[in-house]
């Protein structure tokens, strides 16, 4: 998981709860970021049909269709993303050592099991759920 998966949660429930279409600029000054990253995760938020992208005079963003139902689960597969992911592997497979040619496929397998567990809590939650904590946090808090 990259740092586009909370930008782009933040941004969906920011765009629920203004209810309108909102600037990159905007949104990339409440999420702490700058607009071309911005752009650059509502573009793919866009193709998967979470958000809808508005051109012209007064541009911007607005949510797409059912918004507060989207799982966190369907975020992370719209950006093409999986919770855990190996950049290096230990060992090679091509050596004799029993150790050094199974660590690989073990930590594989590993990696597979918590992707399977991370995806079964992000498919529970949903933008919605989020906005919602957000607001009931605040309302403890005063």
């Amino acid at each position: 998981m990259t740092a586009e998966f909370p930008l782009a949660v933040h941004a969906l429930v920011y765009l629920l709860h203004t209810g309108r279409i909102t600037p990159s600029q905007e949104l990339a000054d409440n999420i702490c970021t700058n607009p071309a990253r911005v752009r650059k995760v509502m573009t793919k938020l866009h193709r998967a049909g979470l958000a809808e992208s508005v051109r012209g005079q007064g541009s911007g963003y607005r949510c797409g269709g059912e918004t507060a139902a989207v799982t966190l689960g369907t975020v992370l597969r719209s950006l093409e993303e999986e919770p855990l992911s190996m950049s290096w592997r230990s060992g090679d497979m091509d050596r004799e050592c029993l150790i050094s040619s199974g660590m690989g496929a073990i930590m594989d397998g590993i990696y597979g099991q918590l992707n399977r567990q991370c995806m079964e809590t992000l498919e529970s939650m949903t933008i919605g759920d989020l906005t919602h904590q957000i607001f009931d946090r605040k309302k403890e808090t005063t």
